[in-house]
């Protein structure tokens, strides 16, 4: 499974982000253009909250009944030709979708944006067997043209790039000679795509919402891309989460539009591609032969439990494009192409906790993530039981938190040492106080204090305690 990117640390990741000026001031700047827009449009549909909590009810019904809606799924997209493969794990889906490539004999793959696919490692393990897998979104494209670096936005995957370097890797790569105009660029990526849209023998797609009613895929995309890797090749494999299933037209309706306003703040994006089995006689354009490989890859083992609710993403990104810690770290510092306050909450029940054992740390619990999410899903409170669980069912706190933590609770509930405690403190702190701060803590404080200051420990009549006393008594 390919969810984690990179092998370094966890503080060097933030470091490095912290440390990049212009990924800081692009995510910023996004943050605010998509903030602002997102308001306007759920402004101009009304009733936002009436809208959230229909969404959530959608969303829970179709997963406490997902077995049901998978299973009537399946049926329809056999009855309308198509074939379906359920893969319990990253491995078996992708060993699917090679079978079928290499059944056809195909060596030129075009694809489509999905994060389930880069979730499954799956343009790597076409690569093994020799084919050549290209990105045709455009974000997505750059990202593969540049040493797959891996993205850092669900929406915007290249979030983290700016023109200029874009326009030195599209002369490095493909002998790009003109500026980094931003139209410019985009023109030449269409120039040099369309060709590969024609060659192309396999079109792969991920899947925004499935239909269970008719056994439909639908995409929802601003560039057209996806439509060409559904039409042109003679075979269509798309790749679907398991919990992106909606029971009927309806709700995909509802859900799509969700979907738009939270995540670009359109009302809808320029193509939302309804797709219903291989083509029929008669119909000039579509695949000869669809597959829809269904992923499990950790997902059952969430469904029943306190954490169920985070299956309810519809990958809208709000909750990233409102995150403080998101916006001053970046996406590549949570170490996994889901970033931002769902990846806190997805990449340990994806993967485990201990190689994400600080993202639910990283976290200012400021709420904001649940209050913009569209389906209602309570990332804050999740992360804090995530905290719970690592502390007191997985044993994962750290030796030194376990013993600060005894030591305080035994300081805290005895009030005489509680008072020798508070009455030693500042001399203890001492020799890291001065001019009047604590600027390089000890111990678990030192990650505080190498990014900020911490004021000096009262002392006699400046103590709380020794003012609340003294007012008792009629003091000042």
């Amino acid at each position: 499974m390919a969810i984690k990117i990179g092998e370094e640390k966890f503080f060097n990741r933030v470091e490095n982000g912290i440390n990049n000026d212009f990924m800081r001031k692009a995510v910023a700047s996004a943050q605010e253009r998509m903030q602002g827009r997102r308001l306007d449009s759920i402004n101009a549909l009304g009733n936002w909250e009436d809208w959230r909590n229909l969404a959530e009810e959608i969303r829970q019904h179709t997963l406490e009944n997902l077995d049901f809606y998978l299973e009537q799924l399946a049926e329809n997209v056999v009855k309308n030709g198509g074939n379906v493969f359920f893969a319990e794990t990253a491995q078996e889906a992708n060993d699917y979708i090679k079978g079928v490539v290499s059944k056809k004999s195909a060596k030129k793959i075009i694809k489509s944006k999905s994060m389930v696919t880069e979730e499954i490692s799956m343009n790597q393990a076409l690569e093994s067997i020799g084919c050549e897998v290209i990105e045709t979104d455009l974000g997505e494209w750059i990202l593969q043209l540049d040493d797959h670096d891996p993205p850092s936005h669900i929406v915007v995957p290249a979030l983290h790039k700016n023109k200029e370097q874009i326009r030195d890797t599209f002369m490095e790569k493909k002998g790009y000679e003109k500026t980094s105009d931003p139209k410019e660029l985009a023109l030449f990526a269409r120039e040099v795509l369309r060709k590969d849209f024609l060659e192309g023998e396999v079109g792969i797609t991920g899947c925004n919402f499935a239909v269970a009613e008719s056994g439909s895929i639908s995409l929802v995309t601003n560039e057209g891309n996806a439509r060409l890797a559904t039409t042109i090749p003679k075979t269509q494999i798309t790749v679907m989460g398991m919990e992106r299933i909606v029971p009927t037209w309806e709700e995909l309706d509802i859900l799509t539009s969700m979907l738009a306003r939270s995540a670009v703040g359109q009302k809808l994006t320029s193509y939302v591609t309804g797709l219903t089995g291989p083509r029929e006689d008669g119909e000039v354009d579509g695949p000869e032969e669809f597959h829809l490989v269904i992923v499990d890859n950790g997902r059952s083992k969430i469904l029943g439990t306190q954490f169920q609710s985070a299956l309810q993403c519809i990958r809208c990104a709000a909750c990233i494009n409102v995150c403080p810690v998101y916006r001053h770290v970046g996406g590549h510092s949570y170490g996994s192409i889901y970033p931002g306050p769902i990846g806190a909450v997805l990449n340990p029940l994806l993967s485990d906790y201990d190689e994400y054992k600080e993202l639910p740390y990283a976290s200012s619990l400021c709420a904001a993530c649940t209050e913009v999410c569209p389906v209602k899903i309570p990332l804050h409170n999740l992360l804090i039981e995530h905290r719970r669980v690592m502390v007191e069912e997985e044993g994962k706190a750290p030796f030194a938190e376990k013993l600060a933590m005894k030591g305080y609770a035994f300081a805290a509930s005895s009030p005489s040492v509680y008072s020798v405690g508070t009455k030693t403190a500042p001399t203890v702190m001492g020799p890291f106080t001065k001019n009047g701060f604590i600027s390089e803590g000890p111990g678990p404080v030192k990650l505080w204090t190498d990014i900020r200051d911490l004021p000096e420990l009262s002392k006699g009549k400046d103590k709380f305690r020794t003012w609340f006393e003294n007012r008792d008594k009629g003091g000042n």
